[in-house]
């Protein structure tokens, strides 16, 4: 079996660190085949630089993706391209820039992973999640071994009617963005592994990683804010996916939550 790990939103500081801490000794202990990571919240909890998504990928992170926050970062757009292990969600625009996909590989497997975006709730521009991943699996076909499909979406409806979708084209189909993470990891009937939620990796004395007081502060009387990234409670949420290589089908999927 290949042993697959996908982390969940790694929010600010706090996230990348445990992330660069506890991956490589990950690696080597569980037998580690790839490393997926959503990075999206990377910095300060919203969007990513060249600087961090290069360090994450220096501390054994072999592919990020991204989500709604891809463009929150000044500078980002010029950046994406030149790093060619990030993807930004396949269903943008045609138009904007960077890698629709990542292929990685190892023992001679290779692992294409792409990221769409849900559209219900969310405000980005942003195509059919559905037809999206019908025309990027058609077009991965010969390219890679298996498939790894992000949706990046806050409804848990739309996140399981994909996944139903794709059950027996993809190998897994792993929510992100509500940072919480989901008791309903399974094999669906024909080989994909499904999870609605990763869930978050960052402080979990928090509010989806956000400092408490100003949060609860906000719901009360309306008034906008600044949410800082909290700090106690450091877990890192991911999926750990067990594929057979024969059938690149999934032979399980597990939340694994680690802590620092």
């Amino acid at each position: 079996m290949l042993k697959l790990l996908f982390i969940g939103d790694i929010v600010g500081k706090p996230g990348r660190e445990i992330v660069e801490e506890k991956v490589p000794r990950m690696r080597r202990e569980e037998g580690l085949d790839f490393v997926i990571a959503n990075g999206e919240n990377s910095a300060a909890g919203a969007g990513i630089t060249g600087p961090l998504a290069r360090s994450l990928l220096e501390s054994g992170v072999d592919a990020v993706t991204l989500g709604d926050h891809v463009w929150d970062q000044r500078g980002w757009e010029n950046d994406i391209a030149q790093i060619d292990r990030v993807c930004r969600p396949a269903n943008l625009p045609a138009a904007c820039p960077g890698w629709d996909h990542v292929v990685i590989a190892s023992r001679g497997f290779r692992v294409a992973v792409f990221t769409v975006l849900g559209r219900q709730f969310m405000n980005m521009k942003a195509e059919d999640p559905f037809a999206c991943a019908d025309r990027m699996i058609e077009r991965l076909r010969g390219q890679a071994d298996a498939i790894i499909v992000e949706i990046h979406a806050e409804a848990t409806s739309e996140k399981q009617a994909l996944g139903w979708h794709l059950d027996g084209r993809v190998t897994a189909v792993l929510g992100t963005h509500t940072h919480v993470p989901t008791a309903d990891a399974c094999v669906l009937p024909k080989g994909t592994a499904f999870m609605c939620d990763v869930g978050m990796t960052g402080p979990y004395a928090s509010v989806l990683g956000r400092e408490v007081a100003p949060v609860i502060s906000r719901f009360m009387d309306g008034m906008p804010r600044r949410f800082e990234v909290a700090t106690g409670d450091v877990r890192m949420s991911a999926a750990l996916v067990e594929i057979d290589p024969a059938m690149a089908r999934a032979a399980s999927v597990t939340l694994l939550t680690v802590r620092r």
